[in-house]
């Protein structure tokens, strides 16, 4: 089982930027894809970027592509999500995941590991 630790979240102003960190530990095999995605009050947990386990290829949610970029350190058992021109539409509480999801990134279901979640708010 691996276990998920996000940092990084805060409360910003629109248009500020943003880097969350997810420190992955524990056994995973090959094929392990990371993923974020985020919950905001009263709203289902959607997804928000994911990249292959090979690097090669990420995925982004239409409303934060362009803005967020998802990298992973396979070195340090870490990805990233860098969140650039945040708005307040932004705000929610930011999960890692990790899991065996191909080819159904954006599917939460195929995920079988989760942060504890960090906050992120966006004022206007």
């Amino acid at each position: 089982q691996v276990q998920l630790v996000e940092s990084g979240g805060g409360l910003v102003q629109a248009g500020d930027s943003l880097r969350l960190s997810c420190a992955a530990s524990g056994r995973a095999g090959s094929g392990y894809a990371m993923g974020w995605f985020r919950q905001a009050p009263r709203k289902e947990r959607e997804f928000v970027a994911a990249i292959s386990p090979s690097d090669t290829s990420t995925f982004y949610s239409v409303s934060v592509k362009g803005r967020f970029t998802i990298s992973r350190d396979n070195a340090k058992n870490t990805v990233y999500l860098q969140m650039n021109n945040l708005k307040p539409e932004d705000t929610a509480v930011y999960y890692c995941a990790g899991g065996y999801p191909s080819p159904y990134y954006s599917d939460k279901g195929r995920y079988n590991s989760w942060g504890q979640g960090t906050q992120v708010t966006v004022s206007s």
